[in-house]
């Protein structure tokens, strides 16, 4: 088994939880579990049930290690009956499940009925191929020992854990054999894709009136006038019936215009847009159709609102359909925009599309809607797509342009200091988006009131350690390494680097020193003398100094936010992977310097006079508020990763605030030692925090600021963390439900005045906008006009044309060591982004590991990690690959310096695409012998 394939189940293990019952396969399961656990999982079923028994199971199972085991696991599954499950698994493709989960809710609702109405020996003998044999035992079993009941009861209980795709039709067949009365209430058309029910005169059935019933995804309650939870009633389709603030929002767009929609988080500006979409798509006459494009910014709300659309539109036999980055190399994006009536994408997709002329033109599209539409700025991809529809609306072609939406909690006021500045920041949103309607709920105040509950805000100033040994101790070593860096910046003498090291110790655990350490990296690595082995020695040795540097200064930073404890994992993990990479002298030095203070820094961690005064008082907040009503939901936002893994340890480990069992939500890039969570991660999360009532607490990064679907909270908790009037008024969005209180905890009074500002800008920003609402709408469009104008006589002046590749040869020497690598001749470009060297010669200048995350993406499969291969450096040059029949390296220009053969001149560049030489595309007939070689032996190097 992979790690891939582990964590993949740990990520999908509510999933497993949900569905599996384990005393059905233990008995399959002999060779991996002992007796023991074999019996603590039996007696959690027999105490708790079976999902706490899948979760024992689930730990016992990532805990083992001998191989096979994944193997024997999928093997059980499928001698147990567990089909669904283990097809889910082996793909990890959970869909089918997923779309089970609106007939569970419909059930469990239903329940009460199904038990007074069924049955169940009647049925069972039709539906026994949904459930598992042991279960079709126990339903006669409980039937004969305690009545029908109760054995309609653990029938309910089997189908709610069935992981077979047909169990809602088959049952439906069932219930129409039987003649029973309960199939008026279990009506299921299409197979198994949509459930509708009727009302019940059932008093206890009253509670939910589900003919209006509406989930949206990325805002997931306060859609309609009479929602139910979505653990109460499925996610079915009757008349929708807005709520009137949300027709005054759509109406403006609905009129044909273009329109900014401004309206605050959790009031559901998606399913306005849903309105829009629907009255847009019917109004075209026969003959005609219309086409929309939905953008969304982040992955995750992509995949929430292609969810929420294709729900929507396709029972109207509408085609929805969804492109994102992690999918495009995939699909054809030519033809799913042709063959489908609404698209969902992320929109550097259509950037690229309209770069490449796959899509020649927006005229394609009818109607645009931006999701987060405050981001239209500066080269941002969305403002990249306006620029194209601007310049056709400017320049006058004859190409019908498709409508434009936006939608936003803030348009924001930049750096306005005044409503007048204001006004003008706005205009020029709404010029980038050719709108000239703002559209806010006026009308309908109170009842938007009623559904949007704006949340307490409450500043508290916390006090920082006193005294901070483990800060002393950290920085001196940071002195030394700097010594060291210095002492190679004198024996260069008079040469111009020794001037970057004017840089004082009180900056030691702050962004600023972070900036610092990046500015000397990048010198360095441009750095040249005559001796090129001097060269190469002195190159080395900084960017060892530097990266340590790096990594004590991220230990300060959660030092002064978190525990010592924290801090001193982050760096003792650093230290174990320097340890299994290339261990060097300056490494080894650096290391046992480190290792020197390690015993005491480990007491001082553990000193409990050392504790950080901000936890404390973090830790004050969480009891009252918990104390005050148990039910509380909060999400905790906080800066930095490190930080959020750093606070969801101390939450754990803290007996006064274990139960809150804490969840983690960050974003999907790679920060040095910090991996970002893969989408069906945070997917898993999301879905967790949502439905588990006993994970009451959220740590989050900026990643649930826009979009993201949070279940409703009471209680948002800003530790250290503001942002810009947007990001305030989004991170308080978060507390959606009635009585909801937003805390800031800082100990920067600084913070808490620009959070202030922010307060009075969000004030300036309501003002403005009433502001435009008052002008008259010719007035707003020739304003507009004259502001895209300007706009684009600026843009058209600024345009560079595009550079001619440069086809002079160039080195590429290793950033560490400077160690020659290859020429820009022997590099090939594959799949247009990634970059292979051919020829012999290479293989000989790197060594290969086996990569720690082995995976395939489209036609690639990534195998190995490759180093330069000088013993001293093991710089990471990129990774190993199987690309089709093909064996190859592919190499990070971030990972080298280019010198120019002529002249000497030697440049850095953080991205392919600002390398400007000639690319040659990958060959496959000048790679077919290479290659394979070339395979062979760089395999042949793996350690």
């Amino acid at each position: 088994m992979t790690a891939e394939q582990r964590r993949n189940l740990h990520a999908f293990g509510d999933y497993v939880r949900k569905t599996l019952d384990p005393t059905f396969i233990l008995s399959y399961m002999a060779p991996w579990f002992r007796d023991d656990e074999v019996q603590h999982i039996q007696a959690e079923k027999n105490n708790k049930g079976p999902t706490e028994a899948a979760s024992l199971f689930l730990q016992f199972l990532l805990e083992l290690q001998e191989e096979g085991w994944f193997r024997g696991f999928l093997d059980a599954l499928n001698q147990a009956g567990y089909s669904g499950l283990c097809e889910a698994i082996e793909s990890w493709d959970f869909q089918k499940i997923e779309k089970l989960e609106e007939y569970r809710s419909l059930l469990r609702r239903l329940q009460p009925e199904f038990k007074t109405t069924i049955n169940p020996k009647d049925i069972l003998p039709e539906i026994a191929e949904c459930l598992i044999s042991q279960e079709c035992e126990e339903i006669l079993q409980i039937c004969s020992s305690k009545g029908l009941m109760a054995g309609a009861e653990k029938m309910v209980e089997c189908l709610l854990r069935s992981d077979k795709e047909n169990w809602p039709k088959t049952l439906k067949l069932a219930l129409e054999k039987e003649e029973s009365r309960f199939s008026e209430l279990w009506m299921v058309d299409k197979g198994a894709e949509d459930v509708k029910m009727k009302d019940l005169e059932d008093d206890e059935m009253k509670t939910c009136d589900v003919q209006i019933f509406y989930k949206e995804e990325p805002e997931n309650q306060n859609l309609s006038q009479n929602s139910c939870s979505s653990s109460e009633a499925p996610h079915t389709y009757s008349p929708l019936k807005p709520r009137n603030y949300q027709l005054e929002l759509a109406l403006p767009a609905q009129n044909g215009k273009n329109t900014i929609i401004c309206a605050p988080t959790g009031c559901g500006k998606t399913f306005v847009s849903l309105l829009i979409c629907e009255h847009h798509l019917k109004k075209f006459p026969q003959g005609r159709k219309g086409k929309v494009v939905f953008f969304a910014i982040q992955l995750p709300v992509y995949e929430q609102q292609k969810s929420v659309f294709s729900k929507h539109f396709e029972r109207l036999g509408y085609k929805v359909a969804g492109i994102s980055g992690a999918t495009s190399d995939t699909v054809c994006v030519e033809q799913i925009v042709e063959n489908n009536d609404i698209i969902i994408l992320t929109p550097q997709i259509l950037v690229n599309c309209l770069t490449n002329g796959t899509i020649p033109s927006l005229s394609v599209f009818t109607l645009m809607i931006f999701d987060e539409c405050h981001n239209t700025s500066k080269q941002h991809p969305y403002n990249v797509i306006m620029f194209n529809y601007l310049d056709r609306k400017l320049g006058g072609s004859s190409d019908s342009l498709p409508q434009v939406i936006g939608l936003t909690a803030s348009v924001g006021v930049g750096d306005a200091k005044n409503k007048a500045e204001a006004t003008e920041y706005i205009c020029k949103l709404c010029a980038s988006l050719d709108t000239s309607v703002i559209a806010t709920v006026r009308d309908n105040l109170e009842e938007l009131e009623e559904v949007v509950y704006k949340p307490q805000k409450f500043f508290r100033k916390v006090e920082l350690r006193t005294t901070d040994r483990f800060k002393c101790i950290i920085s001196q070593l940071m002195m030394e390494i700097e010594s060291l860096a210095k002492s190679i910046f004198e024996e260069l003498g008079t040469i111009t680097l020794g001037g970057l090291f004017q840089i004082q110790n009180s900056n030691f655990g702050t962004q600023k020193y972070e900036q610092w350490i990046v500015k000397v990296q990048k010198e360095c690595a441009v750095f040249q003398m005559p001796d090129k082995d001097k060269e190469s020695r002195i190159c080395k040795a900084l960017f060892s100094y530097m990266s340590h540097l790096r990594i004590y200064n991220d230990a300060l930073i959660i030092n002064e936010h978190a525990r010592m404890k924290d801090a001193l994992d982050y760096l003792k993990d650093f230290f174990r992977n320097i340890r299994a990479a290339g261990f060097d002298e300056i490494e080894q030095d650096l290391t046992q310097r480190f290792e020197e203070k390690l015993q005491e820094l480990e007491s001082i961690s553990i000193d409990p006079s050392n504790e950080n005064p901000k936890l404390r008082d973090l830790c004050f907040i969480l009891q009252e508020e918990y104390h005050l009503n148990p039910e509380t939901r909060t999400i905790l936002f906080v800066k930095t990763r490190a930080l959020v893994d750093a606070l969801k340890k101390w939450i754990k480990e803290n007996p006064k605030l274990s139960f809150l069992k804490p969840s983690i939500l960050t974003g999907r890039g790679k920060t040095n030692q910090n991996i970002g969570m893969t989408l069906p991660a945070q997917k898993c999360v999301l879905d967790t925090f949502r439905t588990d009532k006993d994970n009451k607490i959220l740590i989050t990064t900026s990643v649930a600021d826009e979009g993201i679907d949070i279940a409703q909270c009471n209680l948002v908790i800003l530790y250290e963390y503001v942002g810009n009037v947007i990001k305030m008024i989004q991170t308080r969005g978060r507390g959606r439900a009635r009585g909801s209180k937003c805390f800031l905890l800082t100990a920067n009074a600084d913070l808490i005045d620009k959070e202030k500002m922010n307060m009075y800008k969000e004030e300036m920003m309501n003002g403005a906008i009433l502001i435009l609402q008052t002008w008259d709408e010719a007035v707003f469009k020739e304003k507009i006009h004259q502001i895209q104008i300007r706009e684009k006589i600026i843009r058209d002046n600024q345009g560079k044309p595009e550079p001619v590749p440069d086809k002079k040869t160039k080195k590429l020497l290793c950033k560490k060591c400077k160690a020659f690598a290859c020429y820009t001749a022997d590099i090939r470009m594959v799949e247009k982004c990634h970059f292979t060297v051919v020829g012999d010669a290479f293989r000989e200048r790197f060594v290969s590991k086996l990569h720690p995350k082995p995976k395939s993406f489209g036609n690639i499969e990534k195998r190995a990690k490759i180093y330069c291969a000088r013993p001293d450096c093991s710089h990471d040059w990129g990774i190993y690959v199987r690309y089709k029949a093909f064996e190859m390296p592919f190499i990070k220009i971030e990972s080298f310096v280019v010198e120019d053969i002529a002249t000497g001149v030697q440049t850095v560049h953080a991205k392919w695409k600002d390398f400007n030489f000639e690319k040659l595309s990958f060959d496959a007939a000048e790679m077919a012998g290479g290659a394979q070689d070339l395979g062979l032996q760089g395999m042949g190097n793996l350690e």
